[in-house]
């Protein structure tokens, strides 16, 4: 039972949006801090911590297309 339940997390980890160890980075908090905070925002709120992670999922994307780090100018 234990492996599936990492398994599953490592699936998320791995593939997620990586709001919660980015917002954790930036914090300086461990990632697992974040992620039980938006799971009791959620449970608290009726899901509108749930919004606000993929709020927060979109806007990193966006600043990630937006922000992109050029290699040289000739990159334009």
């Amino acid at each position: 039972m234990t492996s599936l339940i990492y398994n599953i997390r490592h699936y998320f980890e791995k593939h997620g949006f990586y709001v919660s160890s980015r917002l954790a980075d930036k914090l300086g908090i461990r990632a697992k801090s974040v992620r039980l905070f938006f799971i009791y925002a959620s449970f608290f709120t009726m899901g509108v911590g749930f919004i606000m992670y993929l709020i927060l999922a979109f806007w990193l994307k966006l600043k990630d297309l937006v922000y992109t780090k050029r290699t040289s100018v000739f990159d334009l």
